[in-house]
């Protein structure tokens, strides 16, 4: 167990290297910043999950599920066809 100086009260608290623990004088989380950054990345993550195009949504209809999934499976295709040819562009000099 390792020791965190707190970035709320400036004590020391006992800390075991997660973000979410809490100090042992003021209550609040030693995490700071780290903390509402990755709680930010995972918003942003969530976002960005539900603003893709194909997201299958469990209120869809079946026609549209099977629509979603046929676009993810040619989006699929799509990037690893390009993906090779940018390889092979990078390894024909080389």
């Amino acid at each position: 167990m390792d020791q965190k100086k707190c970035p709320h009260c400036g004590n020391w608290s006992s800390w075991n290297l997660n973000l979410t623990d809490v100090c042992e004088h003021c209550g609040k989380t030693l995490g700071g910043r780290d903390l509402e950054n990755q709680e930010k990345l995972q918003a942003d993550k969530k976002t960005n999950e539900d603003n893709w195009m194909f997201n299958i949504k469990d209120s869809d209809s079946d026609f549209k599920k099977g629509l979603k999934k046929v676009g993810n499976f040619f989006y699929t295709i799509f990037m690893a066809i390009i993906s090779f040819i940018l390889w092979l562009i990078a390894a024909l000099p080389g």
